[in-house]
């Protein structure tokens, strides 16, 4: 059991560079530097996050509902893998000499959705790790062990192929290794491969210690009996109040994280003009952050339940979400400071740092949540339903920002939906019960 649980922790560490790397990071702030307008970048992000945001939803709980009813989620692990890799390899074409902007958003999206539905079966397995006493600190320890591996692949980037813009150098000063052309941006563009590449090698103690109790062949009608099962499902929702409760409710705040994620880069390369190097920076404290206190949060879970984290959580990243707004060049909530002041930069980071945290910790905890909450019988198509709440509303909040950004032509004021969704889910989140709707089963 413990080989397994540890082949379970590598999917963590395996897929997390396509968070760190590729949507927050490095690739994003590459994308503002290729487009040059912050707002325009920004926009353009946004549609294309909410694109790929919609495929997830509608598939998602099909998906968990064919794995409940046909077994073998290693089967769909796999086919979504090569999706992840794909999409990831795609990012090298980035060039910024011949930059196709709309190709490179559909490469992007393969990815992103083969990780969003790679994640579905892998989260699915986390009954089978433990306890329900010890899921807490397993999915805790998971979450932490998979930021430790982004944060890793970061430092590789930064230090050896990431280069500015200007210099052309890494953020020690080296030319990008393997021989990259600095010019052409070879060593920024290569975040796609060594994704791609991370992804694969890091997969093989997944493969070689997690073995799925599930069969191995789908019984006859397997995809009807899904079909019938998820209709069913969800037309009872409303007889669990606290299961329908805390769907609404993490559809609304992990929407808002996820965008606190997938634009936290480019926010910073254009309203605070960081260069890819420093948003590494960034993303490296954040990194640090999270990884901490995911298991700290893990042990917070087991002793208090995920709920009240949750809770404190939303708190912190409402806090953060507001501060975000009085954070600029020239200002520091509502302090002028001189344009050359390192004091906006020095606060972004401690933002960073604290997103990092309560990000990493409501991620973990939400999970083990969402395990109190479900149907045992039903567990895979339940985290399906899990992924569609976390992916319902995933176009609304980068449409929002869209929408607000080309609006008002301000990154500032284009992130201020975020303050909102989190709210709506702090309000819904009173309606969940610790331990779910068990009777109603």
């Amino acid at each position: 059991m413990r080989k397994r649980i540890w082949g379970w922790f590598f999917f963590d560490w395996a897929s997390q560079p396509y968070n760190t790397l590729l949507i927050t990071f490095i690739f994003a702030p590459y994308i503002k530097e290729l487009i040059g307008d912050g707002a325009q970048a920004q926009a353009a992000w946004a549609f294309g996050i909410a694109a790929a945001g919609i495929v997830i939803a509608v598939l998602a709980p099909i998906l968990g509902a064919l794995a409940d009813a046909a077994g073998n989620r290693l089967r769909w692990i796999w086919l979504f893998s090569a999706m992840y890799v794909i999409g990831a390899m795609g990012i090298w074409w980035a060039e910024p000499d011949d930059f196709n902007l709309i190709t490179t958003l559909i490469l992007f999206a393969i990815g992103m959705i083969g990780m969003e539905f790679a994640t579905i079966f892998t989260n699915s397995m986390l009954p089978d790790l433990g306890s329900r006493e010890e899921i807490g600190k397993i999915s805790g320890n998971g979450w932490a062990f998979g930021y430790l591996g982004g944060l890793v692949a970061l430092v590789i980037m930064l230090l050896f192929f990431a280069e500015s813009a200007t210099t052309g150098k890494t953020f020690i000063g080296l030319d990008p290794a393997l021989g990259l052309d600095a010019a052409a941006r070879e060593g920024t563009r290569f975040v796609g491969p060594l994704t791609a590449i991370w992804y694969v090698i890091f997969m093989i103690p997944f493969c070689l210690w997690v073995r799925d109790p599930k069969p191995a062949r789908a019984p006859k009608g397997a995809v009807t009996a899904a079909m019938t099962s998820l209709r069913t499902t969800i037309r009872s929702l409303p007889q669990s109040p606290s299961l329908f409760a805390y769907l609404g409710s993490s559809m609304f705040y992990r929407d808002a994280l996820n965008g606190m994620y997938t634009f936290g880069g480019i926010y910073a390369a254009g309203v605070l003009n960081w260069s890819v190097p420093q948003t590494g920076v960034f993303g490296i404290i954040g990194i640090i952050a999270g990884a901490i206190f995911a298991m700290i949060g893990g042990r917070a879970d087991v002793r208090f339940g995920p709920k009240p984290v949750i809770a404190i959580c939303i708190l912190v990243l409402i806090f953060v979400a507001t501060s975000i707004l009085f954070v600029s060049r020239d200002s520091v909530y509502g302090i002028a400071v001189d344009a050359d002041s390192a004091l906006p930069d020095i606060v972004f980071y401690v933002l960073g740092a604290l997103i990092g945290a309560a990000g990493g910790v409501i991620q973990s905890a939400s999970r083990t949540m969402m395990v109190r909450q479900a149907n045992p019988d039903k567990i895979a198509e339940s985290f399906g339903l899990y992924a569609l709440a976390g992916k319902a509303t995933s176009f609304l909040a980068p449409t929002l920002i869209g929408v607000a950004t080309v609006l008002t032509g301000s990154q500032q004021m284009g992130v201020t939906p975020l303050i909102g969704l989190f709210l709506l889910g702090l309000v819904l989140l009173a309606w969940v019960k610790p331990h779910g709707d068990h009777d109603a089963w």
